[in-house]
């Protein structure tokens, strides 16, 4: 019963932080391409009037939804360890590793958008923060390996027949769907995915 819960959270709290995102990156004049994120002049007309309660607002959702996925994660880890303690171990950790940097990444990425739209826009305030942003990526580099691991130890444990899933469940993965989802144009892919993967478990554990 606890495995459920920890799993239907999960798949809730990756809605959740998808909409943080979601504050982030639309805008009243559209939706933020990051290849425009070089660009002072489209970056200053995305955030015209962006309220500052928005990042703020993310920033606090992406926190407590970030939090509660992780133990949906560290739910798997420990259902994990009845097939296999090495798996299950590796999972565990890269989950710390995961939650840590990718809390510590969003709280960054709501705190530059605040500081740009409070500063005016500017290019000198784009160019300080596109700065800080470069600076600090390594936070979201190690998150997003760490989330790997794990995936790929769920994948290869499931395709393998090392759990009592049966092996075609091994695409019930976050990986799987995220390229599923790559062309299209859905806001927050991987969050999207991280739902779908919790969801899909949830039913057939």
């Amino acid at each position: 019963m606890m495995m459920k819960i920890a799993l239907f959270t999960a798949f809730i709290a990756h809605i959740l932080c998808g909409f943080s995102d979601c504050l982030l990156s639309c805008g009243a004049n559209g939706r933020l391409n990051l290849k425009d994120i070089h660009y002072p002049d489209k970056m200053a007309a995305m955030f015209e009037n962006m309220p500052l309660r928005k990042p703020m607002i993310s920033i606090l959702m992406g926190i407590l939804s970030i939090t509660a996925m992780a133990f949906g994660y560290l739910a798997l880890s420990r259902w994990m360890q009845q097939f296999n303690a090495i798996l299950a171990n590796i999972m565990l950790i890269s989950t710390v590793v995961f939650t840590v940097p990718i809390v510590t990444h969003h709280i960054i990425c709501g705190l530059v958008e605040w500081f740009y739209i409070r500063l005016g826009r500017t290019t000198e305030a784009h160019d300080v923060v596109l700065e800080f942003q470069k600076k600090t990526i390594s936070t979201m580099i190690v998150g997003y390996l760490a989330l790997i691991v794990f995936l790929g130890c769920l994948f290869f444990a499931v395709v393998t027949g090392k759990t009592e899933l049966p092996r075609w469940c091994c695409i019930i993965n976050t990986l799987i769907f995220v390229l599923l989802l790559s062309p299209t144009q859905l806001p927050a892919k991987g969050n999207i995915a991280g739902a779908a993967m919790f969801l899909g478990l949830l039913i057939m554990i």
